[in-house]
């Protein structure tokens, strides 16, 4: 009877241990659900968090790109370009000045006349432009005016825009020949014309509507017999 069991027939009738093989079967998917451990972040450069993954520059709800190094480059030379051309205009309009200031300065030397004291008297120096001219400003009825001295007029020759401003009186009229013809002319009085220390009054004048324009008066010899004067080495001495 037992002749017919052999070993190999024993083998495959062994039983199977079912709990051992459950056991390993959970152990298994035990490890299968056991959660990865997150990998560690590197830091990103600046310039990164502006990229995606593909390394595409984001950009913000208007489209446009985040602002750069180079935008604030960009700014900082418009603001010097600026800097610079305002720094130009300031030093054209302070040129013009000058060569403004300069020119009326060479016109009229005797702005601001001087006086000095000769031979124990007050005596004003003018000099003499560089059309070898003496202007002085005086003033005519307590308003500042340019005089033009000259001795080979016979009388003192006042625009007629001028005679306007300062209230002078039209007198008599009459006849003065200029270089450009004869003009119509009238007689008047100034009260008062002062240059420098010396004072003029009662100076008989024409105003002369050819003149207009002028932006000065004559002083001939109706002012210029009242006081003594001499002329040297381009310089004209007054005393009174």
């Amino acid at each position: 009877m037992w002749s017919h069991f052999n070993q190999g027939d024993y083998a495959r009738s062994e039983p199977v241990d079912r709990h051992s093989a459950t056991v390993r079967e959970m152990t298994t998917m035990s490890n299968d659900l056991e959660p990865s451990k997150p990998e560690p972040l590197e830091p990103k450069s600046s310039d990164s968090q502006f990229k995606d993954d593909n390394g595409s520059q984001f950009k913000d709800a208007n489209g446009s790109e985040p602002a750069t190094d180079s935008t604030n480059s960009n700014s900082t030379r418009s603001m010097g370009l600026g800097m610079t051309v305002i720094a130009w205009v300031i030093l054209l309009a302070m040129l013009v000045v000058y060569f403004t200031s300069e020119e009326k300065r060479q016109a009229n030397p005797n702005q601001q006349p001087n006086t000095e004291i000769i031979d124990g008297q007050q005596t004003l120096v003018l000099q003499a432009n560089r059309q070898n001219h003496f202007v002085v400003t005086g003033k005519v009825n307590g308003s500042k005016a340019m005089l033009l001295l000259d001795t080979g007029a016979t009388r003192v020759a006042v625009p007629e825009d001028m005679a306007d401003a300062l209230g002078l009186v039209k007198g008599r009229p009459g006849y003065a020949q200029t270089a450009n013809g004869q003009v119509r002319t009238y007689n008047t009085r100034i009260d008062r014309l002062e240059m420098g220390n010396i004072v003029l009054l009662n100076v008989a004048a024409d105003i002369n509507p050819g003149m207009n324009g002028m932006n000065g008066l004559l002083l001939g010899m109706s002012a210029l017999s009242q006081i003594e004067f001499t002329q040297r080495d381009g310089q004209l001495f007054l005393s009174q």
